[in-house]
């Protein structure tokens, strides 16, 4: 049996999911396809967030094997990705976690249908049925015009990141717009810290747009 050929989207979308550390940069971020799971509240203690991290990666990784199986097409499972926000968008990312409302999600190839996530979704409900499982859907997302960089360190410590990102848009002439993204590329479960790496991305537009 001939080897399955296996897509790394991470190098095929390199300049969205590899920043530089050192500068911010100004990206136009094609329309990409997400498993999605919304909720809200602080990550680190929402019982929420943990059940849709998991239903994520449970059906993330059926998927592949579908795709490897059934599909003759293998590709690496993408990091975990996050949109974050609040009513108050004044009050972002701010200190009261429990006010925030977040999409997780883990983009998918493009190959990759609504058919073959329902069947994944009765696998994973067979074998394990994560209580999130059934919020989850595949939806596409298309930002556009962004700024990004990557952040070295924990995650607490990503304010000054944000804030320099932040001004870096405004400075060249640009306002934000949408939903603050982080792209996970480290696990904090095997990674020290200090040696977490995220990307930091915010949509933008014009500041003369009407």
């Amino acid at each position: 049996m001939s080897k399955v050929p296996k897509l790394d989207l991470k190098k095929e979308y390199r300049e969205f999911y590899n920043p530089s550390a050192k500068e911010c940069v100004v990206v136009d971020v094609p329309d990409m396809h997400f498993l999605m799971v919304d909720g809200s509240g602080d990550p680190n203690t929402s019982q929420d967030y943990q059940d849709a991290v998991g239903a994520l990666y449970g059906l993330a990784y059926t998927l592949k094997f579908h795709s490897k199986i059934v599909l003759e097409i293998d590709y690496t499972v993408m990091p975990l990705e996050g949109l974050w926000w609040a009513d108050e968008m004044t009050e972002f990312p701010g200190e009261d976690k429990s006010a925030w409302k977040w999409t997780a999600m883990i983009m998918q190839p493009d190959h990759i249908t609504a058919a073959d996530v329902e069947a994944a979704r009765e696998d994973v409900r067979n074998k394990k049925d994560p209580p999130a499982l059934d919020l989850l859907r595949l939806e596409s997302l298309y930002e556009g015009p962004s700024v990004q960089i990557m952040h070295i360190g924990p995650y607490a410590d990503e304010a000054p990141t944000i804030a320099r990102l932040h001004q870096f848009a405004t400075g060249g002439g640009y306002r934000l717009r949408g939903r603050h993204h982080e792209i996970y590329r480290s696990d904090p479960r095997r990674a020290a810290p200090e040696k977490l790496r995220t990307v930091i991305r915010q949509p933008v537009e014009p500041a003369t747009h009407q």
